[in-house]
């Protein structure tokens, strides 16, 4: 008895133990894909210059992909001399190792374009011209890889393939954005068919894909040129589509979030914000409202409790919508860009290098503190990322981190 009290004790010491350590961040936008990070006790203001900035890498390579952090190690894709390159990096901002994954997109906006998927010891990374390759996170030795292109005659779309590919038990889904391969599920370990979607036939739109788990089946949600699908993940069999719909619609990168059997989304190359109704099993759909006024295009949006918090892109405002009626109830100058959130606070990081932090104040949003990032090269397109209390900004070439703990 006194054993077995003994063990009770020391697994909840050791639960404890781990639950307080850094939640590892395994791939795009966090946890579920949806921007919000699972994060406490962090700074409620910042002062006039900023959060302290604890290092920069600025040697990471050309791009706009997201890191993705782990307990040991920071993995983030660069370009560098038209290749890109998978960068390992220490918790402090060294290099560790890099290797050359395949070549990388140099026309529009060259660059790396993905984030990194991290399970377990395996990491899965593309590239804006199609590979698809699975590598060693210790050593960074390639495990097996594929081209979207040449092994899937797959179209590359006009900014280059940027989906952050979806891994779940012994799948990775990829989208080569042909008539007759539209998605493809692969054997995560080995690289092998396991099933090959038609979808809705059409080009793939570097939407990064989230997995929907009901009692019934598994549905894998994402986008093609002019249209969200909804895949049974078990065998690949379309089980749904929803049109977009205007001029010139090819531009969906922003990722669905699921809540309670309700699919939101935002996508203002075509229908604008979106609230749809999933059936309990999976298998229908139907629209409940859509605003199209609210078009963000690549910066995504957060759902805190009965609101939507995205920024606008014609009128490069930020916006908020009621979750039950899809009315805007207000809108806040700060230049179009990417939103996340953490603690209860939303973080905005605009395409003029402004980062800001924001109250998420129900219909309204109130700024708080901000700050220009000053460092790095080109765009700033890149979602931040906040793990253990340190917010990664990616700007081009640098990496930087910034202490934003309460202290």
């Amino acid at each position: 008895m006194k054993k077995y009290l003994f063990l009770s004790f020391l697994m909840t010491i050791l639960f404890a133990a781990f639950q307080g350590k850094c939640q590892e961040v395994l791939e795009w936008r966090g946890p579920d894909r949806t921007g919000n990070y699972h994060e406490s006790n962090l700074l409620k203001s910042w002062p006039e210059s900023g959060p302290s900035m604890m290092w920069e890498n600025d040697a990471i390579g050309n791009g706009y992909g997201s890191p993705v952090i782990t307990l040991k190690n920071i993995f983030v894709n660069g370009e560098v001399d038209t290749v890109n390159y998978l960068f390992a990096l220490d918790l402090s901002g060294k290099t560790i190792w890099k290797t050359p994954v395949g070549k990388e997109w140099i026309l529009s906006y060259p660059g790396a374009r993905s984030t990194p998927t991290v399970v377990g010891d395996l990491i899965y990374v593309t590239t804006g011209l199609g590979n698809l390759a699975c590598l060693d996170t210790k050593t960074g030795k390639e495990k097996w890889s594929v081209n979207m292109i040449s092994d899937f005659h797959g179209n590359v779309p006009r900014f280059g393939f940027s989906e952050s590919v979806m891994v779940d038990e012994d799948k990775v889904y990829c989208s080569p954005g042909n008539a007759d391969t539209n998605v493809v599920a692969l054997n995560r370990y080995t690289g092998t068919i396991i099933w090959i979607s038609t979808g809705a036939g059409e080009m793939t739109s570097y939407c990064s894909p989230m997995l929907i788990r009901l009692p019934q089946r598994n549905v894998l949600v994402t986008f093609s040129q002019s249209n969200m699908i909804g895949i049974d993940a078990k065998d690949g069999k379309v089980l749904w589509t929803y049109k977009q719909e205007g001029e010139e619609v090819d531009v969906q990168a922003n990722t669905p979030v699921y809540e309670n059997g309700i699919i939101y989304f935002v996508n203002g190359n075509g229908n604008g914000a979106v609230k749809i109704k999933l059936s309990e099993d999976g298998s229908q759909i139907t629209e409940l409202w859509r605003n199209s006024k609210c078009d963000n295009i690549t910066g995504g949006f957060i759902k805190v409790n009965d609101c939507i918090y995205t920024s606008g892109y014609e009128k490069r405002f930020w916006y908020s919508l009621e979750t039950i009626t899809g009315k805007m109830t207000d809108s806040l100058k700060f230049d179009r860009g990417v939103t996340i959130s953490a603690d209860g606070m939303l973080y905005l990081y605009n395409e003029k290098g402004q980062l800001g932090l924001f109250n998420p104040s129900g219909p309204k949003m109130e700024m708080v503190s901000s700050f220009k990032v000053t460092r790095g090269t080109k765009a700033h397109y890149a979602h931040p990322v906040i793990c253990n209390g340190i917010l990664y900004v990616r700007h081009g070439k640098s990496l930087l981190a910034y202490d934003i703990r309460k202290k």
